[in-house]
């Protein structure tokens, strides 16, 4: 499968996610989604194991995502939902200082898989954390420190269960013993030449943490968010190849 039709196909789980009110069945479509993109991924690097030339398509490449405005609060947690996304689909970041933007560092489908995904999954997050904060439920712990915990823990569930999702189709494609043995090393070698390519390219110092102490903690918020991604579905706008989506406060 092309990079452009599991786009088109995610697109449409995405479309069926947001039809239906049941949190199972939004759950299921978030899962397919998540493994339809590990699948492809898998079949484009045993592709490119079997192919005499490369070309400059089929390496590993460098994107900047932005993330928000300067001075925007809670950046980071956008920062969190867009890493663990792009964790779960072989994909590293480098984060600004200031979370304003990503360095994301993969092949084309990973990058592509990610963010559709985040264009998703961040407009969930903002709306479900809006709609606890809404009723009131975090008080008396302040507005800002309740929606940091809050998406913190979305991100951190997120994360989880697309991680999930990716172990269980990583297992599937590896499961025939005729195919098992070049897939694995297709995979084992898609994985040394993205390292490779990291460490060539990136320029980071340090490790980047969501989590700050100044923040605060709040373990109603945690749990609310927790919920929220437990129950996050995909939403309705799929992404193109090369688009970017931009936070606003």
């Amino acid at each position: 499968m092309t990079d452009d039709k599991m786009l088109a196909r995610i697109a449409a789980l995405l479309r069926q996610a947001e039809g239906t009110d049941n949190v199972h069945e939004a759950e299921a479509f978030m899962a397919a989604a998540q493994r339809l993109a590990t699948a492809t991924s898998i079949d484009l690097a045993v592709a490119r194991a079997h192919s005499a030339t490369r070309t400059a398509a089929q390496a590993p490449t460098q994107r900047t995502i932005t993330i928000g405005e300067p001075g925007s609060r809670g950046l980071r947690t956008y920062v969190q939902l867009f890493a663990g996304i792009a964790a779960a689909n072989d994909v590293k970041c480098d984060v600004a200082s200031n979370s304003t933007y990503v360095y994301a560092y993969g092949f084309a489908e990973d990058i592509d898989a990610s963010h559709a995904l985040y264009a998703s999954l961040v407009v969930q997050m903002v709306r479900s954390c809006d709609a606890y904060l809404a009723t009131g439920a975090h008080k008396p712990t302040p507005t800002i420190t309740a929606r940091l915990n809050f998406q913190l823990a979305f991100g951190a569930r997120v994360a989880q269960r697309l991680s999930e999702a990716r172990e269980e189709a990583t297992k599937e494609a590896t499961r025939d013993r005729k195919t098992a043995p070049g897939t694995a090393l297709a995979l084992r070698n898609k994985e040394l030449e993205l390292r490779d390519h990291y460490r060539q390219n990136s320029r980071a110092r340090g490790t980047w943490q969501a989590s700050r102490a100044s923040a605060g903690y709040s373990s109603a918020a945690r749990r609310a968010g927790d919920r929220a991604g437990r129950q996050a579905r995909l939403g309705s706008s799929p992404e193109l190849p090369g688009a970017r989506t931009r936070l606003r406060k």
